[in-house]
């Protein structure tokens, strides 16, 4: 039932997607934004930090309104403001909380497929939060929107981002989002379930976020640990993996 039973509570909703929105953060973020009080005096990265976490919470809550909004297994039956809460509350939750305030299973496949979407890309670093990190996806739009205006170098706030950085954060997606298809895919196919339905779990796993649509519990021994072994490659983080996978691979060929 997770927090089912406090779906119109405001007291309950807004208190956890205030502790979620600050584990969220980061301490390095908390700590600039407590020296330094005014965002214009914020560094870079702590500014692009809260304008994506911003954008992802609100754009978030706005794609699950329009999708839910006559629902009357999610949020459908429940008064504008309620609705607003509600929809507020699952984009902030699927950063990593794994709370919920009504059954996910009546989630429509699209929002299934924005909720996967906002499960990968996570908190920020230096935070409590999984996935592959807000900078690593700020860095990538950032990095195409160069690209379509014919510049050699992404910039944000007037700055140059260096090249080492986009292709980190391009190797960290494209390690989550492998692991995210192949396991559900592997799940799928070993369960006989809905692709759509064993890609929420893979999610949910590599993202470290804790939501369900129930199915663990029925699997078998190989996709739970699939499972298990996705939570612990989304637990370590993308860039540990990556770099110590190529220490290995250099000390390998040294010998």
């Amino acid at each position: 039932g997770s927090l089912c039973r406090y779906a119109t509570d405001p007291v309950v909703n807004f208190t956890i997607m205030a502790l979620i929105i600050i584990g969220g953060l980061g301490f390095a973020v908390w700590g600039d934004i407590r020296h330094h009080r005014r965002f214009s005096r914020l560094s870079v990265y702590s500014r692009l930090v809260v304008i994506i976490t911003t954008v992802l919470i609100f754009g978030g809550a706005g794609v699950f309104a329009a999708l839910e909004w006559n629902n009357p297994n999610t949020i459908g039956d429940l008064t504008v403001p309620q609705k607003l809460m509600a929809a507020l509350f699952q984009s902030v939750t699927l950063r990593t909380a794994g709370f919920a305030t009504f059954d996910q299973n009546a989630l429509s496949d699209v929002s299934k497929a924005a909720s996967d979407l906002l499960m990968l890309v996570g908190g920020s670093p230096g935070s409590t939060a999984g996935g592959m990190k807000t900078t690593t996806l700020a860095i990538l739009i950032l990095s195409a929107f160069s690209v379509c205006r014919k510049k050699d170098d992404a910039e944000v706030c007037g700055r140059r981002i260096d090249g080492s950085a986009v292709k980190n954060a391009a190797a960290v997606a494209v390690m989550y989002f492998l692991l995210f298809f192949v396991g559900g895919i592997v799940i799928s196919t070993a369960e006989g379930l809905p692709l759509s339905t064993c890609l929420y779990e893979t999610a949910s796993a590599v993202g470290t976020v804790g939501l369900t649509l129930g199915i663990t519990p029925q699997l078998g021994v190989l996709s739970q640990l699939i499972l298990i072994v996705l939570m612990y490659l989304g637990r370590v983080g993308g860039l540990t993996l990556i770099y110590a996978a190529i220490s290995n691979k250099n000390q390998s060929g040294a010998k």
